[in-house]
């Protein structure tokens, strides 16, 4: 059984890769070729922004924000603990300090009133607050209203990192709409992943999407050797480009495919582990199914035993940023992260993918239901 099937997709489209890709080879534009435009047409079209700027992968499309920002030394950007290191590691490249903001329990996202600390402790401390980068965790939307407010009222600029969640709405505005910009991943195992690396960013601002072109491209002007500031080298492959064109063609159906998956699981496991929980007026893409078991122990022992049955899990994350060698001399909220600590102690996500059959999938429940028994039973 895979963790997240990329073999089933792979199979239902194909002879339409195929073609897209033979394409390429026969147009041979393999940098910034038309289907990188017609991509970023379509993207942006999908989530209802008005430009999309594709790059070389997620994390540079967090960096390309951040230079467009002019961000520098002094300045505080405000992001979760708990997360993927690309989150956080663009701050300090940009001269710029990190501070660590707690999440809420239930949703495992940034926690507004966590923010509103972490951000007057910035001030304590001499930093000057200038970005908040709230991360849509495990596909769902990160709560844009309340930390929006937030921005506003505090002068950050908002980025929402949606490489999980691009996709995903809140009363029916979709992520790629909120905020400054807000940027994604095309990692494999993403929802909506390429077979390489590559990311984008969205904005509704005419001005910021030409700075970052312009950055995305070693800083170009209008002739090919003036370029008109610093800037960095990451451009969406043309191939990859034209696989996530099939790929953005069945996206809907997809994540309609993961709503099912997701009510199956919830359904049967929610008397038994805390389940996830989605706000009302908010929907998911699912890029994990994250279960919380009661401790580290229960955890350790329930993922034995699925594993001897052949089926895969995976622990998303095992230690906060917070606490990690290179992240553990920046500010925190001054009143700790105890939820984020408390996640990484128990979480552990199940197989999610938008091929996962019903009798697959009565195998994991099975499975987590004899494991339950066997604990208690100990």
């Amino acid at each position: 059984m895979e963790f997240i099937d990329l073999g089933a997709q792979q199979a239902r489209l194909r002879a339409r890769i195929d073609a897209r890709i033979a394409a390429v080879l026969d147009h041979g534009a393999y940098i910034m070729g038309p289907e990188v435009r017609e991509l970023e047409t379509q993207l942006a079209a999908f989530c209802g922004a008005r430009h999309c700027v594709s790059c070389a992968n997620g994390t540079d499309a967090l960096q390309l924000v951040l230079m467009a920002l002019g961000l520098r030394t002094g300045d505080a950007v405000f992001v979760p603990s708990f997360t993927f290191a690309a989150t956080a590691e663009v701050v300090p490249c940009m001269g710029a300090t990190p501070v660590f903001v707690d999440i809420d329990p239930a949703t495992y996202n940034m926690d507004p009133e966590s923010l509103r600390r972490a951000i007057a402790h910035a001030r304590e401390i001499g930093l000057r607050p200038a970005a908040v980068i709230p991360v849509d965790l495990f596909g769902l939307p990160a709560d844009y209203p309340a930390i929006e407010a937030i921005a506003q009222a505090e002068g950050l600029v908002l980025i929402g990192d949606s490489a999980q969640g691009f996709g995903g709405q809140i009363n029916g505005r979709m992520t790629g709409t909120f905020g400054r910009a807000t940027t994604t991943s095309f990692f494999p195992a993403k929802p909506l992943g390429c077979y390489g690396d590559g990311g984008a960013i969205f904005t509704d601002d005419k001005d910021l999407a030409a700075l970052l072109d312009s950055l995305r491209v070693h800083g170009k002007g209008t002739e090919k050797y003036d370029n008109v500031r610093i800037g960095m080298n990451s451009r969406l492959d043309t191939l990859q480009a034209a696989i996530l064109l099939e790929k953005l063609s069945v996206y809907a159906d997809e994540i309609d495919a993961r709503q099912a998956v997701a009510q199956r699981y919830s359904r049967a496991l929610h008397n038994r582990f805390a389940t996830p929980a989605i706000p009302d007026g908010m929907s998911s893409v699912w890029a994990q199914y994250t279960l919380r078991a009661a401790d580290s122990t229960e955890r350790d022992r329930i993922m034995a035993v699925l594993k001897a049955q052949g089926i895969p899990t995976a622990i998303y994350y095992p230690r906060p940023l917070h606490t990690q060698t290179g992240y553990a001399s920046y500010p925190t909220d001054p009143r700790g992260l105890p939820a984020s600590e408390a996640a990484a102690a128990c979480v552990f996500s199940l197989p999610m993918h938008p091929y996962l059959d019903a009798s697959d999938q009565q195998r994991i429940i099975d499975a987590l239901d004899a494991a339950v028994a066997e604990i208690s039973g100990a």
